[in-house]
């Protein structure tokens, strides 16, 4: 094994470490949200911009930053993004409202940019190829674990603290990860250090990925069919034709659009972005039935929301090291079948469900996004080129992130509509009363089972055709 490979294991704890915070940080908020809500005297759809403007700043930048790694150095990076991230964080636990809390949290999405953009190349790049999978399925795990963490891990902070250390934890935290970086990562050579940045892709990627975000947000209180969400997607439609003009035109595009003539890097971008659109949605509701509905404390909530993160950590590893063997495609299929069945799960949950019935009807949530995670972030990895690597987890983590931010507004607008219709009067969540909180909850995950099953139908048709492949070559 040669110098690089040597220390692979410090590598992955460094690595590791800064990609759960910069993760975490995007749902760690949702459970906080009911108690800002009352504490800051504002409105459901006001206060969700804590969770959505970290979102939109990832979903702006993420591919700028995995772009500028491959140029100037992945490791340079993502020690900026760590100090962008610490120093945010700090300022969001010294907040004195919520429009300034709302201010930092885009701050703090910055550097959280930069670290997961880079965090899975760096591990691709120094890790074995033949442990890839191995690897990938670890740090796949953490990033999943930290994107479906954040409550639980919030709800035992807020028992304890007051909201500002949900952020004044990253500080500690974010130090370690900056020393164990620049101790044990080593300086990996860009490959496209002779490349010009493309700037105008830049502005107009920013510009496609802000519009299609901020449409998405104006859904909730707009309407879909609203005039400024219709004029939002014009635009988001504009500026990405702009986009895909450009990118095909300049000598060093901003993004590679080879990837995309790969069908099964592009499908499984495509499916993993559903299970995050889903799985944000519903953790946007979960904290809301266990306060409103179960009358449970911040720390038994998230105890009980604990069971989700868990699964992954447990798991993770093992459908990685799995796929290593098997390959990819059976593995993450049979993640998905568990996915959708755990939807079908969620949907029986009721008033009078016990918090035992709770964490073991919401387990298999994380055992199916662990099992169809690792597998699908390593195909998508295997299917770049090395000078790409930066590039391909920057799409990896946008779709990622665009899940999330998608599954908060879509999902939290269709939420709403689906309480107003049972509450039969325009109110909000904390006045709603227990059965239409319930059964609009149910209408949302009968909706995630449409989504993931959709997802589903497509890695099977995708599947025969790798598997037709493979016959007739053999």
């Amino acid at each position: 094994m040669n110098e690089q490979h040597t220390h692979k294991w410090l590598i992955l704890v460094a690595v590791g470490n800064a990609l759960l915070m910069g993760t975490i940080d995007g749902s760690i908020v949702n459970v906080a949200l009911p108690s800002l809500t009352t504490d800051l005297h504002t409105q459901f759809h006001i206060v969700q911009w804590a969770v959505l403007s970290f979102l939109m700043g990832l979903s702006v930048l993420i591919l700028m930053a995995g772009r500028l790694g491959d140029m100037v150095g992945k490791k340079r990076v993502f020690i900026a993004g760590l100090i962008v991230f610490v120093l945010s964080s700090a300022l969001c636990g010294l907040s004195p409202g919520i429009n300034w809390l709302i201010a930092f949290r885009f701050l703090q999405a910055i550097g959280s940019a930069m670290i997961v953009a880079l965090g899975v190349a760096i591990i691709a790049e120094t890790w074995p190829p033949e442990e890839h999978g191995k690897a990938i399925g670890i740090s796949g795990g953490i990033i999943s674990l930290g994107a479906v963490a954040g409550p639980a891990l919030g709800g035992f902070i807020l028992h304890v603290l007051s909201w500002r250390w949900i952020f004044f934890v990253n500080v500690p935290v974010g130090l370690l990860s900056l020393a164990l970086v620049r101790i044990y990562v080593p300086d990996l050579q860009p490959k496209n250090r002779n490349e010009r940045f493309d700037i105008v892709g830049a502005i107009l990627i920013g510009v496609t990925m802000f519009s299609f975000v901020l449409a998405m947000t104006f859904t909730q209180t707009r309407g879909l069919f609203s005039t400024p969400v219709v004029s939002l997607l014009i635009c988001f439609a504009v500026a990405l034709s702009a986009f895909i003009w450009t990118e095909k035109h300049v000598a060093h595009p901003m993004l590679d659009l080879s990837l995309f003539s790969d069908t099964s890097f592009t499908l499984n971008l495509l499916t993993g972005f559903a299970t995050f659109v889903c799985i944000s949605g519903i953790l946007l509701i979960f904290p809301f039935y266990l306060q409103l509905v179960k009358r449970m404390d911040q720390q038994h909530i998230g105890l009980v929301m604990s069971a989700v993160p868990l699964a992954l950590v447990i798991l993770a590893p093992i459908a990685g090291m799995l796929a290593d063997r098997v390959g990819t495609r059976p593995v993450s299929l049979i993640g998905l079948a568990v996915i959708v069945g755990s939807y079908i799960l969620i949907s029986r949950l009721t008033v009078f469900t016990l918090p035992i019935k709770f964490i073991l009807m919401t387990l298999p949530n994380g055992i199916g996004m662990a099992i169809f995670q690792s597998p699908n972030n390593t195909a998508i990895m295997a299917a770049a080129p090395r000078r790409r690597l930066g590039v391909a987890n920057g799409m990896l983590g946008l779709s990622r992130t665009l899940g999330q931010l998608t599954g908060v507004s879509i999902l939290g607008a269709f939420f709403a509509r689906r309480l107003q219709y049972y509450a039969g009067k325009a109110v909000d969540v904390t006045a709603a009363g227990n059965s239409a909180i319930v059964r609009a909850m149910h209408d949302q995950a009968y909706l995630a089972v449409g989504l993931v099953a959709t997802g589903m139908v497509l890695a099977l048709w995708q599947a025969q055709r790798e598997w037709k492949r493979k016959s007739i070559e053999q």
